[in-house]
């Protein structure tokens, strides 16, 4: 068999990234005070399993069922599992993020599904129609209903995902703006840089010539007052501040590195520099040496079929940027999942010069 392990060898490359984003405007930094997230929660049934669900011993399973059953007109007595040998059914914990805006009746948002019994596997499950709460104990308001098909992510069989699984029944509204309000900076731009070039950008945006309506309250908090003679148009006035230009090089940041599992985006801020390295992982293999290996009687199947090289040119002396690296992913694709691994690697070794979050 050929070397795998030199069969995705990564020559740094400078070119444009692959994934990446560069937050540009206040929109992308900030959030309201008072408006987050909320958590939907619930208990339910994966239905349709191939004989990878729970055991039908369980009486955890028995109950919840027996009401199902009973729901749709069949009452079978005392709460048990009419086929013992059936392990087509898992019991799971379903949950629901409701992004900062809020969500109204009838919004389809997606869901999570995760094993709580002795099932092994949810892949071609069904979930069946499951009531979502919120988070604290004894809510009885059921806030959106769940159901649908169930599709694996990653390599772990037994949580999944339903896109738009949940449909909302009541809308989660968020606090009004008032005419004076906070703008909460998101913790990795963080700083009393990033919080007065912020003020200073919804003062150019949102009243250019006239006198400021934002400020610097400390180094997560933008404070802005509407102007009276704005308020009546509150709508525009907003939409002008949080479209307003932010630098990113003006922040005064570290070089940081955002890794967000679920969008699968990598976000990197800053000209990160890597220093000189060999990593293999999984059948990739990261160097910032040179030249192209070639066969040898050790190693006479190097395969270079996926090479993606670097012209050193004028860059030659200097040390190898994460650009480079991002741009030889893109060139040979590798997944995201892969990417941070390499990352993760090269962070711990030190050898990534800049700020990483997992998030």
């Amino acid at each position: 068999m050929r070397n795998q392990a030199l069969a995705c060898l990564v020559l740094l490359m400078c070119v444009a990234l692959s994934g990446v984003a560069r937050a540009g405007t206040v929109r992308d930094l900030v959030r309201f005070k008072g408006q987050g997230e909320s958590l939907l929660q619930g208990y339910g049934l994966v239905i349709g399993l191939e004989n990878t669900g729970d055991s039908a011993k369980e009486a955890a399973l028995a109950l919840p069922l027996a009401k199902v059953l009973e729901h749709n007109g069949v009452n079978l007595g005392t709460p048990r599992v009419t086929d013992p040998k059936s392990k087509s059914v898992a019991m799971v914990l379903v949950t629901c993020t409701v992004p900062p805006a809020g969500a109204r009746a009838d919004d389809k948002l997606d869901v999570w599904v995760s094993t709580i019994g002795s099932a092994t596997s949810l892949a071609g499950g069904q979930l069946f129609i499951t009531a979502l709460k919120g988070p604290r104990p004894g809510d009885p308001t059921v806030w959106a209903v769940a159901e649908g098909t169930l599709e694996l992510e990653g390599t772990s069989k037994t949580r999944a995902k339903v896109r738009g699984g949940a449909r909302m029944v009541e809308d989660i509204l968020m606090p009004e703006v008032g005419d004076e309000f906070d703008l909460i900076i998101d913790q990795p731009f963080a700083g009393w840089a990033s919080a007065t070039q912020i003020a200073v950008a919804i003062n150019a945006r949102a009243m250019p010539g006239g006198p400021a309506v934002a400020k610097a309250i400390d180094e997560r908090t933008v404070r802005v007052t509407i102007p009276p003679a704005e308020r009546g148009d509150k709508a525009g006035f907003l939409a002008d501040v949080l479209s307003a230009d932010v630098t990113l090089g003006e922040l005064d940041l570290p070089a940081t590195i955002i890794y967000n599992a679920k969008r699968g985006s990598i976000i990197v801020d800053g000209d990160v520099a890597i220093g000189p390295v060999a990593i293999t992982h999984a059948n990739l293999a990261v160097t910032t040496l040179m030249p192209q290996p070639q066969a040898t009687a050790q190693n006479p199947r190097v395969e270079t079929e996926r090479w993606a090289t670097m012209a050193p040119g004028a860059r030659a002396s200097e040390k190898a940027r994460l650009s480079d690296l991002m741009a030889a992913f893109k060139a040979l694709d590798i997944p995201t999942t892969e990417q941070i691994a390499v990352l993760e690697m090269l962070h711990k070794m030190g050898k990534l010069q800049a700020k990483m979050i997992v998030d």
